[in-house]
């Protein structure tokens, strides 16, 4: 008998993560554990594979385990998704990118040299890209000026995935995403207009002028890409944007909201923002050049607007058990 493929998953209780841990446990010749401290990931996401042979958890904070060298140990691919994904946050709070997200990589990196783990796939943004003046934005886009604290830190996680592996013979995965949208989210513009909306369902503050124009992919989309371009490509470092062909403005959101739940006469007040934007940060417009990974054959399965329906459908039944339950 062969032996399994053994995956670490970091942030492995959280939105996107809970769903590639899910399709990677489709999968019956791999391992996977999942390492999270439950900061914002959560156990419910988790509960179905508890019972699974092939499934581990390790609860524990990248930035204070002492047994992480332990945990790396033996993986033969470590996805990377622990990080705080709060942009606005660093605003207020500017340490808790450089913390959460750059020290908390760095921290796992040395772990992977110390190891002898050689694999690691990496979520990054589009933020990084920062105001963007070629649209769609391609991966060979430069120079990299990005405007919010979020955005700087992913983009020294990079340097530093790219550094390491240079210099200790690493491969990495880059995934640099546009807004990742559906069930299981916990933050983000659909959760904030739901629960505002269920507050008031007579008026909705939008945050800025709401033409603020961006991409939206739903998350089994976007995890199918992201096993598409570590099957498929092999270059020493591979970035790859991942995101939908098309974009919708915050208003168009908030229509396919209302509509999705039933209200009618809702009232918009738009905050204006800072420029037009939702907040210090807040990009624009953001669509990514997806060539790079149509090349490797995938292709998203919905349009923004249809991702937008599928993930409010699924955060409003969600929302609903919660309020209920």
């Amino acid at each position: 008998m062969h032996e399994r493929t053994s995956i670490l998953v970091t942030g492995g209780a959280g939105f996107i993560g809970s769903h590639l841990a899910k399709r990677l446990l489709q999968d019956h010749d791999m391992d996977v554990t999942v390492l999270d401290n439950f900061s914002s990931g959560k156990r419910e996401f988790l509960a179905a594979y508890k019972d699974n042979p092939r499934f581990h958890l390790v609860e524990a904070d990248l930035l204070t385990s002492s047994d992480l060298k332990e945990t790396v140990a033996g993986k033969d691919m470590i996805f990377h998704l622990a990080a705080n994904p709060d942009v606005k946050l660093g605003a207020k709070d500017t340490g808790v990118h450089l913390e959460q997200n750059v020290m908390a990589t760095y921290r796992l990196l040395e772990a992977m040299r110390e190891s002898g783990a050689r694999k690691i796939a990496f979520t990054s943004t589009s933020t990084v890209y920062g105001e963007a003046a070629v649209v769609p934005t391609p991966e060979d886009y430069g120079p990299l000026l990005p405007i919010s604290l979020y955005g700087a830190s992913k983009l020294a996680c990079e340097a530093l995935i790219s550094s390491y592996c240079h210099t200790f013979d690493m491969q990495s995965w880059i995934y640099r995403f546009a807004n990742i949208v559906g069930e299981r989210g916990t933050h983000g513009v659909l959760v904030d207009f739901i629960r505002k909306l269920r507050a008031n369902p007579k008026e909705l503050e939008i945050l800025g002028s709401g033409k603020q124009q961006k991409s939206y992919l739903e998350v089994s989309d976007c995890v199918q890409a992201m096993l598409t371009c570590v099957k498929g490509s092999a270059e020493q470092v591979n970035v790859f944007n991942i995101g939908s062909e098309d974009s919708v403005d915050v208003t168009q959101i908030a229509d396919i909201v209302i509509r999705l739940m039933g209200l009618s006469g809702v009232r918009y007040h738009y905050t204006g923002g800072v420029d037009g934007r939702g907040w210090k940060g807040d990009v624009k417009v953001m669509l990514l050049s997806i060539d790079r990974i149509k090349k490797l054959g995938w292709r998203p399965k919905m349009s923004s607007a249809e991702a937008i329906e599928s993930a409010v459908k699924a955060l409003s039944s969600e929302q609903m058990v919660g309020m209920t339950g």
